[in-house]
């Protein structure tokens, strides 16, 4: 089943600045490069528990706290390969039928 609607992503790091702002634009410009119509949002880990997003992406620390709050949580360590998170996300979406 393709997704219907924007995807809504959150980058989420401990305090919600930082880390989580750079992966914020990695993620963008990843999802651009697979033609994904998405909204990314960078908050902290409080913050992303009160949230309903398809998509969580943050540091393993985070991302093990939250692991049940989306479809699809990816832990990252590195932060600016943005060819490295395109395939994961890739092989995500595709996953759960989001993308062909």
């Amino acid at each position: 089943m393709a997704l219907d609607r924007r995807l809504e992503v959150l980058a989420v790091c401990g305090v919600g600045m930082g880390s989580s702002l750079m992966l914020k634009m990695t993620a963008e410009d990843a999802l651009r490069s697979l033609g994904v119509d998405a909204r990314v949002e960078n908050t902290d880990i409080s913050t992303a528990r009160g949230m309903s997003p398809d998509v969580v992406i943050g540091q393993g620390m985070h991302t093990a706290e939250i692991a049940d709050l989306a479809p699809v949580v990816l832990t990252i360590t590195d932060f600016l390969d943005r060819e490295g998170l395109a395939t994961r996300l890739r092989e995500a979406l595709t996953a759960q039928g989001w993308l062909p």
